[in-house]
């Protein structure tokens, strides 16, 4: 049965699935696209964008995403990406307005996140293809405050016939099902994905997110702010935020353990506590003390599988 809906036409893809940009790495997103679903990956951190696109684009033939944080000037990354083949291209935490051409000129097609039907509305009128609405429950950093099950049908009817992919609190089947209900074209997952075998996290985090309920992912407004200010976020609560707690939730610059190094990325670069660096594949040291980020549907995300098999699952009640 064909699980196809126009935004799948729009985008080229099979099913209606999006996995979030969790990493600047190429398994996970060449792995989701292969599966006919959109794979994406996070772009606006890492030196030359295009090598990455390229190392994706040898991983697979089908269509797939890159995420720029516009916290900070990213015209040089996405020149980067376009020169580099990449078509899908989406942004978040910020003005889109600047890139939209950039990204027409070059064919390909625009995502915005926005947190409420005014932001969507914007981000139309600057001429973003396709519109992802986020509800708060996302993990990571959030853009919005409103819940998912309210934000998508009010994004919906704000720029019909503009598509709208959601995202925030979406698990499982049901999830996939319930905002295609709600007049989304496709769900955008994230956490769900962190636990896909391709996902190159440490198996401390992923641990933790398979032991984790619904309620230990917790938003923050400034916690892991480390470097990327004023971008609220959720992450599973742990001992760093319980320190943080402790000491009556101060704000930065005078916060207990700051600018200790509690970590090592595998490159052997330092990590401070209260930095936005989550434990992947190499990381050393206090793992428990690191961003996890997770949300709210972190209680649906009970054992490491196939990307393809995350997928399938998720089409699996449509």
């Amino acid at each position: 049965m064909s699980t196809r809906t126009p935004v799948c036409e729009l985008l080229g893809i099979d099913h209606p699935i999006v996995s979030a940009p969790m990493a600047a790495d190429p398994r996970l997103p060449a792995a989701v696209s292969n599966a006919g679903a959109l794979g994406t990956m996070g772009l606006w951190w890492v030196d030359d964008a295009g090598d990455l696109v390229r190392e994706t684009a040898a991983l697979t033939d089908r269509p797939f995403g890159g995420n720029f944080a516009l916290t900070s000037d990213q015209h040089r990354r996405v020149d980067q990406a376009l020169s580099a083949g990449l078509r899908i291209v989406s942004f978040i935490f910020g003005d889109p307005q600047s890139y939209v051409d950039l990204v027409h000129d070059a064919g390909g097609l625009v995502m915005h996140t926005v947190g409420s039907a005014d932001e969507a509305r914007r981000a139309v009128g600057c001429g973003v293809d396709i519109i992802v609405a986020q509800g708060w429950e996302a993990g990571g950093h959030v853009w919005g405050g409103v819940a998912t099950l309210p934000l998508v049908p009010a994004v919906v009817d704000a720029v019909a016939p503009i598509p709208v992919i959601a995202a925030g609190g979406i698990g499982d089947a049901r999830g996939v099902a319930a905002v295609l209900a709600l007049g989304a074209q496709a769900a955008w997952l994230g956490t769900r994905f962190l636990l896909a075998n391709e996902m190159p996290i440490h198996e401390e985090y992923r641990r933790l997110l398979m032991a984790a309920t619904e309620t230990d992912a917790e938003w923050y407004a400034n916690l892991y702010e480390a470097g990327w200010p004023d971008a609220p976020h959720r992450a599973i609560h742990n001992s760093t935020a319980e320190m943080w707690e402790a000491a009556g939730r101060p704000e930065p610059g005078s916060r207990p353990g700051e600018g200790e190094v509690i970590a090592h990325f595998a490159s052997g670069e330092p990590i401070l506590r209260y930095s936005p660096a989550p434990p992947l594949v190499g990381t050393t040291g206090e793992i428990e003390a690191l961003s996890l980020w997770a949300g709210q549907s972190v209680a649906l995300a009970k054992q490491p599988q196939p990307a393809a098999e995350i997928v399938a699952e998720l089409i699996s009640r449509l």
